[in-house]
């Protein structure tokens, strides 16, 4: 047991030593085998469970999960600070002089008439600190790790910004339906990597429809998981028995009675 005296109330400095402790011998013996690339998992899992917290609007949850990412970052941060690279005072720099760099209208000269040119300054200084120096290395700048409509809106935003974008909205829509029909024409063809190919292209198409309609292609597919769960709970209580033992038109007469009795 380490000699570590407790108190009432913490601070950062606290936490940040708390971490180190569990980190380092006579800590615990889990914390102490950990990489980043064991943990990495930990920090998408910490991130999404507080962006719930976000989305439901608990705050002691939020609170909760602020701690669970910032320990996270802690951890990252002392695995490298142990390895003699650096640590998270120099995270906190790094990140500091990058946000004073981009915003050149608050601790600089520089004046901006409205949202849109402040944006489009980011953006052209976000391109000069990474040494981007065309459109295509913007878009492959792109985390493949984001979720594939997140990647999927970002890399399309971005090539609009280059103009390379539907004229109007009405051809975004007939392109969503010509990806539709290259699936149906994939699937009568029978080739498994070019139905996987084509179904790709309708979802790009369909996200990027979403984008021109302000829509967040991920808020809205989880948006409708969650009325398809509450239609089909409705759908499983209307039936007797195990669902299974009844037929798909059964279950679909009752999925449809479900959905005008939900409203939605």
């Amino acid at each position: 047991m380490v000699n570590y005296t407790q108190k009432p109330q913490y601070d950062l400095n606290d936490f940040r030593e708390i971490v180190a402790i569990l980190r380092h011998p006579g800590g615990c013996p889990w914390d102490m085998v950990q990489t980043h690339q064991t943990i990495r998992r930990d920090l998408l899992e910490e991130t999404a469970e507080l962006a719930e917290a976000i989305d439901t609007e608990n705050l002691d949850l939020m609170k909760e999960e602020l701690g669970d990412v910032l320990m996270q970052v802690l951890f990252h941060a002392g695995i490298e600070e142990d390895a003699g690279h650096f640590d998270i005072n120099d995270v906190a720099d790094y990140a500091a002089k990058k946000m004073i760099y981009r915003h050149p209208h608050v601790f600089g000269d520089v004046q901006v008439s409205d949202l849109e040119e402040e944006l489009n300054n980011w953006d052209a200084l976000k391109r000069k600190e990474k040494n981007q120096s065309s459109y295509t290395d913007v878009l492959n700048a792109v985390a493949r790790t984001l979720p594939a409509t997140w990647r999927a809106e970002k890399v399309t935003k971005k090539a609009a910004k280059a103009g390379f974008d539907w004229p109007k909205m009405s051809d975004a829509i007939d392109k969503v339906e010509e990806e539709f029909s290259e699936v149906k024409e994939a699937i009568a063809e029978g080739d498994q990597a070019h139905i996987s190919e084509e179904i790709g292209d309708l979802l790009f198409a369909a996200v990027s429809l979403a984008r021109w309609n302000g829509v967040d292609p991920e808020a809205a597919l989880h948006a409708t998981t969650e009325k398809f769960i509450r239609r089909f709970a409705l759908t499983e209580s209307a039936l007797e028995g195990d669902m299974k033992e009844h037929t798909i038109e059964e279950m679909l007469a009752a999925y449809r009675k479900a959905k005008e009795t939900a409203h939605e």
